[in-house]
């Protein structure tokens, strides 16, 4: 069996080096999207959620390996405040700052009542579910970058799917054929693999690479704070605040160890919230925990926060370099469908993990209720809308798993539970 590399363990400098551009390409695409649908400049994103991430760690004392990238939750309250118009960005950049502060709030408070509220809001058939909801609520995203989908206008590009299945069979075959430090490294092998594919079968265009400048700086910009547009944007503080708390779920599971408790929920919300306030302050995007680098972890079983550390460094140097930021950015859509599709099915199977090893019984009418529910519902994509801000998926199904395990708790102590009465025959 492969030995874990665990969280404090130091990788020498090369393999160190090649397994942190393996957490940097997993999570490249989907950070600098959200940059690009606001039109603001990716390098600016690249910067901060590098700097963030190593504020992140410092905070966290090193004992979380988490990679903060831009958030998509912001995506939909963002959009009707900017209204087409790139002039109104600095206004959604102080709700971010607000948000940020909302962050460090919850942070305090968690650090005065303690996590226990967790064990009894998420009981492992509530979590267990909800982990798995993370990682299925994703793969519909993957299927469609890997182009097996149907887009709007109902055709399917065979080109788009034999990458993404060269790249998921490759990454596939590194998993579990590769020796030494290849074995350690199967993602970043896959992409680039199909990164050269996709050159020589013309999917890639290298104009974009040839054009940018060699040496960039990141474009800073600076907040106002309006009061229509923090309302507007503030309410996805809480859908960040639960996707975050679910993320710390699972990497406690991979690595082993209840990180909610030690370094604390509260050091790392409070490393999420300082971080998006910079972010803010200079014109990048609110961070998150990225199930992206989660699954890297899962998979190649490296948990180093000095790998996830040299990702950031890495992050932090290419803001200022155009030619470098462009090669990674030119990864077409499909190369990462292939292997995120693998990177998000294992953050599903860690939560039917929960599940098994906490030895749910899903012949208790309880435990199995809120496990099929909150499935059901975290990928129906059923959704609750409240002003600007829309509830779906993983934060949806969360705040489900929180009212009716709150309603099962209430009817056990009232003694209006059947769980006692005989089954009929």
């Amino acid at each position: 069996m492969q030995r874990e590399i665990q969280v404090l363990d130091k990788p020498p400098l090369l393999p160190g080096l090649m397994l942190s551009l393996q957490h940097l390409f997993a999570m490249f695409g989907s950070t600098v999207l959200v940059p690009n649908i606001f039109k603001v400049d990716p390098g600016i994103v690249l910067l901060m959620n590098g700097l963030g991430t190593l504020l992140y760690l410092i905070l966290c004392r090193g004992l979380i390996p988490a990679y903060l990238g831009s958030s998509f939750a912001f995506i939909s309250p963002v959009t009707v405040v900017l209204a087409g118009k790139a002039e109104n960005y600095p206004q959604a950049l102080g709700a971010f700052i607000v948000c940020g502060l909302v962050f460090v709030v919850v942070a305090l408070i968690v650090k005065w009542i303690g996590t226990r509220w967790l064990d009894v809001l998420f009981p492992p058939a509530a979590m267990g579910a909800i982990v798995a909801v993370i990682g299925l609520e994703l793969i519909p995203v993957a299927a469609d970058m890997a182009d097996f989908i149907p887009g709007q206008d109902g055709v399917i590009n065979p080109a788009n799917v034999q990458l993404a299945l060269l790249t998921l069979g490759v990454t596939v075959i590194g998993t579990v054929m590769f020796r030494g430090f290849l074995k350690i490294i199967p993602v970043l092998i896959g992409i680039v693999t199909g990164y050269v594919a996709a050159y020589f079968m013309g999917v890639v265009n290298m104009d974009s690479v040839a054009n940018a400048p060699f040496f960039k700086m990141p474009t800073f910009t600076y907040p106002e704070f309006n009061m229509t547009a923090i309302l507007i944007v503030l309410p996805a503080a809480l859908v960040v605040i639960v996707e975050h708390v679910g993320h710390l779920m699972v990497t406690s599971n991979i690595v082993g160890s209840d990180l909610s408790k030690k370094p604390g929920l509260h050091r790392s919300l409070l490393g999420n919230g300082i971080s998006t306030i910079f972010s803010g302050f200079l014109g990048s995007t609110p961070n998150t925990t990225y199930g992206e680098n989660i699954g890297v972890m899962a998979l190649t079983r490296v948990y180093s926060v000095y790998v996830i550390g040299g990702a950031a460094i890495i992050a932090i140097v290419m803001s200022f370099f155009g030619k470098v930021s462009a090669v990674i950015a030119n990864i077409p859509p499909a190369v990462m469908g292939g292997v995120s599709l693998l990177l998000f099915g294992i953050i599903a199977a860690s939560g039917f993990r929960i599940l098994i090893e906490s030895k749910v019984n899903l012949g208790n009418p309880k435990d199995m209720l809120l496990t099929t529910l909150v499935i059901v519902i975290g990928i129906s994509h059923v959704s609750l809308k409240i002003g600007a801000v829309e509830l779906k998926g993983m934060a949806l199904a969360t705040v489900l798993a929180i009212v009716l395990n709150l309603f099962f708790i209430i009817i056990e102590k009232l003694g209006l539970s059947n769980d006692k009465e005989p089954a009929s025959h």
